[in-house]
């Protein structure tokens, strides 16, 4: 393969997580026998040519995944959008041969590149007619390739359901609002943020969802008439409702329904003059952009480096200019042009007040996420709900995990918006039995969302020596559904409930399984609430170990990750922190593994590298402990470099939850009620819930691509059930690219990458 160019132009400026982009496409194009370039200062770089054009080797791009920005440099660059600056651009590029670009920006950028790609051959051809190149070197360089990978804060590229540096933009701002709320418990106030979004207000919107914010102010959906006596309304209740702090935030390009900007100051004014609330103004501007990329980023950006490097290696001149995107867990490839047309479309909706048409080009991620705030945020009268005359239960089992919270009050508050009576139940089934059983309220679950662990108390115990006390409890409370949330207990327990449908028919009612685990390992799901959370801490952590050595001789770092038997917090902890080995117990080693690694790292410790991280799942092998693989490294590295230990514990299951599993847990509880209401509408007869069929106990999970409610029955064959594990796990794929990225020569796994598809505008049907 020819020698392939990076560099990084995004169009209003670096966001984080560029630099783990940059380092998975470098370390991948090295790994494929490619000669890699940097540019730096993006478009500038590539027009001025010299030294800003230099060739990137392994360790140049060590210690870059906990920085953000870009280390390479970006600009915006006036001559490359002329003719005369991509002429010089391509005698630079032609120079050293360089035919195959990957382009991490915005929609401007790579439009940009579509378009020199498009003029390449006629560039060429001025090039030879200038003496400037020869006919040989054009013919040799006759095709340009190009691939892009979208990195934007703002998530404003269709497409893709997000681009890198959204989620660490997320976490800034989240951070923020979390501050601002422990403020509150000595003042009462109201707080009005504005948040970056000029065009796209998904920051706004899924920080909104992510805090429970009192009202949303975005491009896409611009208030009716008469807003300001409504928000006015919302905050004034809710202050009555003894909530001592309002939130509303608002995205920078916020406009009303005559395209008139909504400001701030605007909002502050308003509720000052009309409610008297003490109102305070903050604008986050570029805090968001700043700061250490989040874990979900960092595996994103590596994800999406290494596809990009495989689709300019089956490029050829037949094949469109592609960028790689995000849908649902799965990367696939989208011809450039197609989502950079669609974009310019949403633009030409909102112009045209078309705002419905908006949010449906925006794609299915901004538009789940908009029915759900709207599902979430207005509380309806007494009055005004539907009375469906149905008792739901809710309940946690297993070990907390964060963002049980925010999947409770989803459930509760979407449960009463479609007229159920709502029952929170406390300490699992242990409680359930005991008749811990009590009427939840709206009000009840307010500033739930940022709330880590599990409020209603969960413990493990599972219902099958207690079927009877627990049927009876149903009878007694009159439950006609059940929502578990938790790990591989609640699956287990589901399970149990549907199997004793034969001998109880109070089990014969509907009933669904969020799964909530930092372990991950529930059948069914390729993510669970918590999960996020904990991989940030993990990255976090593994950051601060590897500082903590900053200036001192070589190091490695022998760390030890929670999980059970599930290797998935350790391998995919292990990507997101440049790990040098990570051991798991569903890829069975032995000591000449553990020396081939010893050596491995003793090699790379005698070029520039000056630390190394191994991470080990807590029962991936019960001889090669912890303690006995940190002996091994310190024994065999002497000499080149000394050990530390660290085994995290509990802090990987504590903290406040992400803004991925805040939003994620808020989104799937919603879902599952709404599964559980058209259930209870189907299962009901003769004045009574029966409900025995195979699909009335389902465990609501990603899959690939969708959501998907799956019969927990079917589910049993796809289980491990003495190691609490599936069977099959998707992110076991990532494992050769985690070694790649480390240096090891290991196959690669291409069966699962992207294919080249079309941009899809017509809705995909829902999956039951």
């Amino acid at each position: 393969m020819k020698p392939y160019i990076l560099y990084s132009v995004p169009y209003v400026g670096p966001g984080q997580s560029m630099n783990a982009a940059v380092r998975a496409v470098v370390r991948m194009g090295i790994y494929v026998g490619a000669k890699v370039y940097f540019v730096h200062e993006g478009y500038q770089g590539m027009v001025d040519g010299g030294d800003n054009i230099e060739e990137a080797s392994w360790e140049s791009v060590s210690s870059m995944l906990q920085v953000g920005g870009t280390v390479i440099g970006s600009a915006r660059c006036k001559e490359f959008r002329s003719h005369e600056g991509r002429l010089k651009a391509a005698h630079h590029l032609v120079q050293r041969d360089i035919t195959n670009l990957c382009v991490i920006g915005g929609d401007g950028s790579l439009t940009g590149a579509n378009l020199f790609r498009e003029e390449w051959s006629g560039l060429l051809e001025e090039l030879v007619q200038q003496g400037l190149i020869d006919e040989k070197a054009a013919q040799n360089n006759s095709e340009l390739h190009i691939v892009g990978m979208v990195g934007s804060i703002d998530n404003d590229f269709c497409g893709t359901d997000m681009t890198i540096g959204t989620d660490s933009a997320l976490h800034r701002i989240i951070e923020v609002v979390d501050a601002i709320m422990t403020t509150a418990q000595s003042h009462q106030r109201t707080f009005v943020l504005e948040v970056m979004g000029r065009h796209c207000g998904y920051l706004a919107l899924v920080s909104a969802l992510a805090c429970g914010a009192d009202w949303v102010l975005i491009p896409e959906m611009p208030p009716e008439d008469g807003w300001e006596e409504q928000m006015c309304q919302k905050l004034s209740e809710n202050r009555a409702d003894k909530k001592r702090l309002n939130i509303i935030i608002v995205a920078e390009g916020a406009i009303d329904s005559h395209n008139k900007p909504i400001t701030t100051d605007h909002i502050k004014e308003l509720v000052v003059s009309c409610l008297g609330f003490d109102t305070r103004v903050t604008i986050l501007g570029h805090v968001q952009r700043g700061g250490t990329p989040s874990a979900f980023d960092r595996i994103l950006a590596s994800r999406m480096g290494v596809e990009a490097v495989l689709a300019l290696l089956e490029a050829s001149a037949s094949t469109p200019a592609c960028v790689v995107s995000l849908c649902g867990n799965q990367a696939v490839r989208l011809p450039l042009m197609e989502c950079v047309q669609m974009t310019q479309d949403v633009q030409k909706a909102m112009d045209e007040k078309n705002f419905e048409e908006a949010v449906r080009l925006r794609g299915r991620s901004f538009e789940n996420n908009l029915n759900t705030y709207k599902l979430l945020s207005y509380r309806k009268a007494d009055s005004e709900l539907p009375n469906s005359s149905f008792n739901v239960a809710v309940l946690n089992v297993g070990a907390p995990a964060a963002g049980m919270n925010a999947a409770v009050r989803s459930a509760v508050r979407v449960g009463i918006t479609e007229g159920h009576k709502m029952f929170a139940v406390n300490d699992g089934f242990e409680g359930f039995y005991k008749g811990q059983i009590k009427e939840i309220k709206w009000g009840d679950v307010g500033g739930w969302t940022g709330q880590g662990g599990s409020i209603l108390g969960t413990k493990r115990t599972l219902p099958a020596k207690h079927l009877d006390k627990i049927a009876e409890q149903i009878r007694i409370h009159n439950i006609n559904a059940l929502l578990v949330i938790g790990g591989f207990e609640a699956f287990e327990c589901l399970l149990q409930l549907y199997e004793a449908r034969t001998s109880h028919e109070d089990f014969c009612i509907p009933m669904c399984v969020l799964p909530a685990t930092i372990s991950n390992n529930v059948p069914g799901t390729d993510l669970s609430i918590g999960a996020d959370t904990s991989l940030n801490a993990i990255v976090e952590t593994c950051d601060r170990i590897k500082q903590s050595a900053s200036g001192t001789k070589r190091r490695v770092f022998i760390i030890e990750t929670m999980g059970g038997y599930c290797g998935y917090l350790a391998s995919v902890g292990g990507l997101a922190a440049g790990a040098d080995a990570v051991y798991i117990y569903e890829e069975p080693f032995d000591i000449r593994d553990l020396q081939s690694n010893v050596e491995h790292l003793t090699e790379k410790m005698k070029t520039g590298i000056q630390r190394g991280l191994v991470l080990r799942n807590e029962n991936s092998n019960e001889n090669f402990t912890t303690d006995f693989i940190y002996q091994l490294y310190s024994e065999e590295g002497k000499g080149v470099f000394d050990c530390r230990k660290n085994v995290l514990g509990h802090m990987q299951q504590g903290g406040a939850p992400s803004p991925f599993d805040r939003n994620f847990g808020t989104k799937i509880a919603a879902k599952a009620i709404q599964w559980i209401s058209r259930k209870l509408k189907e299962s009901y007869k003769e004045g009574k819930v029966f409900a025995n069929t195979e699909d009335t106990a389902c465990l609501l999970g990603m899959r690939r691509r969708a959501m998907v409610f799956q019969p927990v029955v079917q589910l049993k064959d796809q289980t491990d059930f003495v190691h609490r594990i599936p069977k099959e796990q998707w992110w076991l794929k990532l494992r050769p690219l985690m070694k790649i990225l480390a240096k090891y020569k290991t196959s690669y796994d291409v069966s699962d990458s992207g294919q080249l598809e079309h941009v899809t505008r017509v809705r995909p049907k829902k999956v039951d």
